[in-house]
């Protein structure tokens, strides 16, 4: 399995190949790891070289037992460093939440490697304080008791949604989260900074998709961003949560298609 030793990380990824091809990085979400994008490298790596990757304290990038504090400054360079290793020079940047919170900091800090952005369900600003207090709560009594059924069920709703068919697997999977590395990433999450007037600098194109339905990132949040970015197309995702991607890939698939083309 392929690893890449970058800024002291372990850093896990998948890589689709293809020599020549337009690159694609795909960046997940908070408490996801790359296998969320499934869907899309299955749709697009025959057009594209596709990347995917697990950030720090997330999938098989984490260190059971330890996850040094960071910022999502730090999984820029992260994944900066990895386009390097990968002798990849430019790639669009495919950022959900969590993920695109890291992308929209790599295009300020590492323009050079960014040739647009795909961001789906993120936003630019703070977390909402009304919903961080809860977010700490919550990971206090998973550290302390475990994952329990009806807290899976929470996390499931706030980001799958209600009732979506492959949520089994993503709740196997947030039982078996290591407690440093919660802690740390909820941490990091809580401690970010509000970038939204700095996005301003960013000149390349960006594709905002965003569920209708989301609770975990309110979509005017996300339309406040695009407001600000340069270049910007909008689609929101009818009926879809906060994992677009996931449980609605169709249009999800095919927005991203139809922006792609546009690029030269």
């Amino acid at each position: 399995m392929p690893f890449a030793a970058i800024n002291g990380q372990k850093l896990f990824y998948t890589d689709s190949g293809g020599e020549g091809k337009p690159v694609l990085v795909f960046s997940h979400g908070l408490l996801m790891d790359h296998s969320m994008f499934d869907p899309q490298v299955a749709a697009l790596k025959d057009s594209y070289r596709c990347i995917a990757w697990d950030e720090r304290g997330h999938g098989q990038t984490a260190t059971p037992g330890t996850c040094a504090p960071f910022s999502y400054y730090d999984s820029a360079d992260d994944l900066a460093a990895l386009l390097a290793h990968l002798g990849v020079q430019q790639a669009v940047l495919v950022g959900m939440s969590q993920g695109g919170y890291l992308s929209l900091r790599c295009a300020l800090t590492h323009p050079e490697v960014v040739r647009a952005l795909v961001l789906i369900d993120t936003q630019a600003m703070p977390e909402d304080p009304a919903l961080m207090p809860q977010h700490m709560a919550m990971v206090q009594r998973w550290v302390q008791s475990g994952m329990d059924d009806g807290m899976a069920a929470t996390v499931e709703s706030f980001i799958l949604g209600n009732h979506w068919d492959g949520a089994n697997e993503w709740k196997i999977k947030w039982k078996q989260v290591d407690a440093a590395n919660l802690v740390q990433c909820f941490t990091t999450l809580g401690q970010r900074d509000d970038i939204s007037q700095k996005i301003a600098q960013i000149q390349v194109p960006a594709l905002v998709i965003h569920g209708s339905d989301d609770r975990a990132i309110a979509p005017e949040r996300a339309k406040a961003m695009v407001q600000t970015l340069p270049q910007w197309q909008w689609v929101e995702i009818a009926g879809a949560g906060h994992a677009p991607n996931l449980t609605h890939p169709a249009p999800v698939n095919q927005a991203m298609t139809q922006f792609l083309s546009t690029l030269a």
